[in-house]
């Protein structure tokens, strides 16, 4: 069945940065989208009742000073825009701009970030599927109640096979 909302987080799932050792890109030539992913995407059809598209991304590096949230905001925006193309609904934005030491609740493996996305979409967890790629994107989709998927299932990367089922 297909969820009702797709939830991603952005680094390392949906682009990657191209400055050494900087986990998040500041600017908007500072990242690439991964291979696969717009393909991959262009079968979901996204629409008014759903499916949504939300990301869900800890930028702590907005938290340190080093990336106005604003800056942060629009660069995920514009990469919901490169990986989906035009949706409708707006896909939601969120992401959680503290410093990783702050302890904060939404960011992952927090679920804050994706009860937002839920809430904002007024979906049940059972109805979402969130994709990442790190072990604090699983705990964070455990801890809402959401489906989780890696990022290489979800999107094919090689040896990895396919994701429980979703759009295959």
């Amino acid at each position: 069945m297909m969820p009702r909302l797709f939830i991603f987080d952005a680094d390392d799932t949906l682009r990657t940065t191209k400055v050494a050792h900087q986990p998040c890109p500041h600017g908007p030539d500072e990242w690439t989208l991964l291979p696969g992913v717009r393909e991959r995407l262009a079968q979901i059809p996204w629409g008014p009742q759903g499916p949504f598209l939300a990301l869900a991304s800890n930028q702590d590096h907005v938290g340190y000073g080093l990336l106005p949230a604003m800056t942060a905001h629009r660069l995920l925006l514009d990469l919901a825009l490169a990986a989906a193309g035009p949706v409708r609904p707006a896909p939601y934005i969120g992401f959680c701009p503290h410093p990783a030491e702050d302890g904060c609740a939404c960011r992952k493996p927090a679920p804050g970030l994706l009860l937002r996305a839920l809430a904002h979409f007024q979906v049940n967890p059972a109805a979402a599927l969130f994709v990442g790629n790190a072990s604090s994107d699983e705990a964070a989709a455990r801890r809402a109640g959401i489906v989780f998927c890696h990022a290489h299932k979800f999107f094919r990367w090689p040896s990895s096979g396919g994701c429980n089922g979703e759009l295959d």
